[in-house]
């Protein structure tokens, strides 16, 4: 048999992790030399209250190599594979420090590393392909070799409430950030191999600012794969998510629509408010 593991950032709720028997293994976050288990022992909510109060992000880091054996060597020694997805490479070390582990283990062979070059649910629907094929009978190789193939296709991106969480952790200038604040500026944030990129800016009200972003996208949505759709949001108000959710459901495209909080190392850097619509083209 082959397992699925990920690191922490691909925010999938319980519900789905239990649905496709998924191990997630935590990232950390730390705030001032204290260090927490992302999704185990701390929340977004309380990284928010943390860096308001200190006027500044938490550091975020990845697994260590002793953490990845104790998560895979029981798994190997039982004889089953593992397929592990992680962050993007260009985001994280996470990746390198995997397969570390795999090849002291001498199973470098039979842990097979996947650089998502996303983040959050953008790794959450390869997952969710991955682990779909794996019940359809297809092996470990054929699975990598088909997720390899819909990594470009997969469409990551999120509306930004606030710029000073991306201030905060140096990702745009306070210059920026500051006539965002003023003019309620709303950047689209876009996930392309590996690497985030700002697109249209929206002004005005948050909620407005969302659904617009979503209208925007309809005919990528339209063509989109139709089994899966996530809505992944930082701490917004539900009746923001509501509107999003009808919408979706007005396209009649899509079977599942998934609503899933983002953990506390995304929520981390992008702070909250904010909101993603995330798929798979056809």
């Amino acid at each position: 048999m082959t397992k699925i593991y990920a690191d922490s950032t691909c925010d999938l709720s319980k519900e789905l992790v239990a649905r496709y028997d998924v191990t997630i293994v935590p990232l950390h976050t730390i705030l001032d030399q204290e260090d927490y288990l992302d999704g185990v022992t701390i929340t977004p909510d309380e990284i928010y209250a943390w860096s308001d109060e200190h006027k500044t992000t938490p550091k975020t880091s990845a697994l260590s190599i002793e953490e990845v054996i104790i998560n895979i060597k029981p798994v190997l020694d039982s004889g089953d594979d593992i397929i592990f997805f992680t962050i993007a490479s260009s985001m994280s070390t996470t990746i390198n420090v995997i397969k570390m582990a795999a090849e002291e283990l001498d199973a470098a062979d039979r842990v097979h590393v996947i650089d998502s070059a996303n983040l959050s649910t953008g790794i959450g629907l390869q997952i969710i392909a991955a682990a779909e094929m794996l019940h359809e009978g297809k092996n470990a190789d054929a699975v990598v070799k088909a997720i390899e193939a819909i990594k470009p296709k997969v469409r990551a991106s999120f509306i930004v409430d606030t710029l000073t969480y991306l201030y905060r952790g140096g990702r745009c200038s306070g210059l920026a950030a500051m006539a965002g604040g003023v003019l309620k500026l709303h950047p689209k944030i876009v996930v392309e191999n590996g690497a985030m990129r700002p697109d249209k800016k929206y002004r005005g009200r948050i909620g407005r600012a969302i659904l617009n972003y979503a209208k925007d996208m309809e005919s990528d949505i339209l063509s989109a794969r139709p089994e899966h759709i996530f809505i992944t949001h930082s701490g917004c108000d539900q009746e923001v998510i509501n509107d999003v959710k009808a919408y979706l459901e007005s396209l009649n495209r899509f079977k599942e629509i998934h609503i899933t909080r983002a953990g506390s190392v995304i929520s981390s850097h992008c702070g909250p408010g904010t909101l993603g619509v995330l798929f798979i083209a056809e």
